[in-house]
């Protein structure tokens, strides 16, 4: 705690400069950041700790600086890369998170239950116009009213009435669900998570259209199971149906009796797609699969246990438990509910909220009567085609302010000229639809870019952020140019600094020169004849020998150290013969034999170049320190870094 206030106090009040390169200076407010970031909890703000922090970070500070006298900052790729990051970091703080964290609890909370429901469904798009909005509303209202007063019962009109296609069969059920529901459906989700068993909800809105529902009762949610799946198809006959069913008695006694799953499912499962993986279906959810078959998973009390026969329309299955997935807590749980409501549009309740607070706190002022009278000279025939342009005199009409910024009549004008796929989608709808949409959304992005351009001065630390996330591109960029690329492409450099310090420093252990026999045959006789030779001649002999009319052994030279190679090691001695190995599959035969030992020797600088590169960088990455050193002037105020230290 009293770390987080002192680094406060230094973003409040008074940030004195710790150091400066070149007369640019680095306040403490930076140098405690990063130092606590980096260090975390061995961040003690003791002397030995703070004094080695410091020389890095001038070091650091070296190389940016030097990357910024290059131009290396004026890149047009970096600067893309830049802009790119500061976008995806600024989206963080473009959403109120107050109401995103509410909605991820919600959403935990929620998860908990599983609702059953079903619902009467009246289909209109959410982009319809006003008057087919107006006429799906209109009748999904009769039927709630008669439902209300009694004339109609709820399944008889979901199966005369809703345009959910499996009404007629189903009677509008659904069975159950569970948060999160499909994106679209937050309204849905509210509804029914707020109801009590028998209530009868709505018209509810949805992306798809409007819904009347009716719930039945909630329970503990059942979560997800990992199971298997033992299938025996129903086929097209009631006869080879009734045999299905007598297939899967069968195998179900057998599994009582103490059968192999595994073996079982191999051998008479018909789901060829799992059949020879045991039966393994993966994890599942709650309405995934036919209502028989989930009841009877869920039903199923410990991992390994297994259903009786489980009819479906697909035929009849056992059904084994492998494991269950629960909701888990909701710190297990966060990060990814966070992930899922950022792409469900129920996430456009934090971005308007946030959207109110900076019109709120920017002192925004929006003027509605120039928007109307622009609107009232709008024609339907014209804006909703690709013939509208924005008027070339750019009317400085305001229609809201920040502050002193002021969005002109000229500036929507310019977006609703490049949102032609927008304006042209509005065709067939009243002309004011269309504005007043584009409007908002046009305010929106302003409201949003307003805000953007104001958080290097509102939050601090987003200005560490991004100057630390550039620091680091031109860190990168400055030292491949002086010392990465260098190290590889200095080939005088790197043999002269080999040959001068690391010429005795990396060494082969000893090596054993070997022979790899090959034998195109897995002939054990052949073999033991070439193996016998072998230990007594020289590979080329032995070629002579078994090659004389096609070629029926290769042999191979290798350089093994010791302990690199077990079959090697195990007869690690001049003339040490390796047992021999067959495939029967390519129809071949090896073995190995070692024909002398090397005493270790050092490497040369082919063989150690890995290192060699990586020693070189380093040293020329000290040179390079070193001269920067003398190239800037560097100044630490002592006093300043004193009175950081703790202990």
């Amino acid at each position: 705690m009293a770390l987080a206030l002192s680094v406060s106090a230094f973003g409040q009040g008074k940030d004195p400069v710790l150091f400066s390169i070149q007369g640019n200076p680095v306040n403490v407010s930076e140098f405690v950041g990063i130092y606590t970031k980096t260090n975390q909890d061995k961040a003690d703000f003791s002397r030995s700790s703070l004094e080695e922090y410091l020389d890095l970070y001038i070091k650091f500070k070296l190389k940016v600086q030097k990357a910024r006298d290059l131009k290396l900052d004026t890149i047009p790729a970096l600067l893309s890369e830049l802009e790119g990051y500061r976008r995806q970091l600024a989206s963080s703080y473009l959403v109120d998170r107050e109401v995103t964290d509410k909605l991820v609890k919600e959403a935990y909370l929620r998860m908990q239950s599983d609702i059953e429901v079903s619902h009467l469904f009246v289909a209109v798009d959410r982009n319809a116009a006003a008057k087919d909005t107006l006429t799906a509303f209109n009748r999904v209202n009769d039927y709630l009213q008669q439902i209300k007063k009694g004339s109609a019962s709820f399944e008889d009109l979901a199966a005369a009435h809703s345009d959910d296609k499996t009404a007629k069969e189903t009677k509008g059920y659904i069975g159950f669900v569970t948060a999160l529901l499909p994106d679209g459906f937050y309204a849905f989700e509210n509804a029914i998570y707020a109801a009590k068993p028998g209530d009868i909800l709505g018209p509810v809105r949805t992306n798809s259209g409007y819904h009347i529902i009716k719930v039945h009762s909630s329970r503990p949610a059942r979560g997800e199971m990992e199971a298997a799946q033992i299938l025996f198809r129903k086929g097209d006959s009631p006869e080879k149906a009734a045999a299905a069913k007598m297939r899967a008695d069968s195998a179900y006694q057998a599994l009582l009796a103490g059968a192999n799953w595994v073996t079982l499912c191999a051998a008479v499962s018909e789901d060829k797609m799992t059949a020879g993986k045991g039966g393994d279906i993966g994890f599942f959810g709650i309405n995934r699969y036919q209502k028989n078959f989930e009841d009877a998973a869920f039903a199923l009390q410990k991992d390994g246990d297994f259903s009786a026969p489980v009819e479906t329309s697909i035929g009849w299955h056992l059904i084994r438990r492998k494991s269950v997935k629960s909701v888990g807590s909701f710190e297990t749980a966060k990060r990814a509910l966070s992930e899922k409501i950022k792409r469900d549009n129920r996430s456009e309740m934090a971005k308007q909220s946030i959207i109110q607070r900076i019109q709120k706190e920017g002192n925004f002022k929006e003027y509605s009567d120039n928007l109307a009278s622009w609107t009232a000279q709008q024609h339907d025939t014209l804006f909703h085609t690709f013939r509208w342009k924005p008027n070339p005199s750019k009317p400085t009409t305001p229609l809201f302010a920040f502050g002193n910024q002021t969005f002109t009549l000229a500036d929507f004008e310019d977006f609703c000229g490049k949102a032609s796929r927008d304006r042209m989608r509005g065709k067939g709808y009243p002309v004011e639809e269309t504005i007043s949409k584009l409007y908002k959304n046009w305010k929106d992005e302003a409201t949003l870019r307003f805000e953007e351009n104001q958080l290097d001065t509102k939050y601090p630390e987003f200005t560490a952020l991004m100057r630390e996330y550039e620091g680091g591109m031109l860190l990168f960029e400055a030292a491949k140019m002086e010392v990465w690329d260098k190290a590889n492409t200095d080939t005088l450099g790197l043999q002269a600094f080999f040959d001068q310090n690391l010429k005795d420093k990396y060494k082969w252990d000893e090596r054993a020169r070997v022979s790899i026999y090959t034998l195109k045959s897995d002939d054990p006789d052949l073999l033991v004849k070439v193996r016998e030779m072998a230990a007594k001649k020289p590979a080329a002999e032995v070629l002579k020998k078994f090659n004389k009319k096609q070629e029926v052994v290769t042999v191979i030279e290798r350089l093994y150290e010791k302990g690199k190679n077990k079959d090697i090691d195990a007869v690690w001695k001049a003339g040490g013969l390796t047992a021999a190995k067959t495939d029967a599959g390519t129809k071949t035969s090896n073995f190995m034999k070692v024909e002398e030992l090397t005493q270790p020797t050092a490497k040369k600088l082919s063989e150690a170049k890995g290192y060699a590169v990586a020693e070189y960088q380093d040293f020329l990455e000290k040179q390079w320190v070193e001269q920067l050193r003398k190239e800037y002037k560097v100044e630490v105020n002592r006093a300043v870094f004193d009175g950081l230290i703790k202990k």
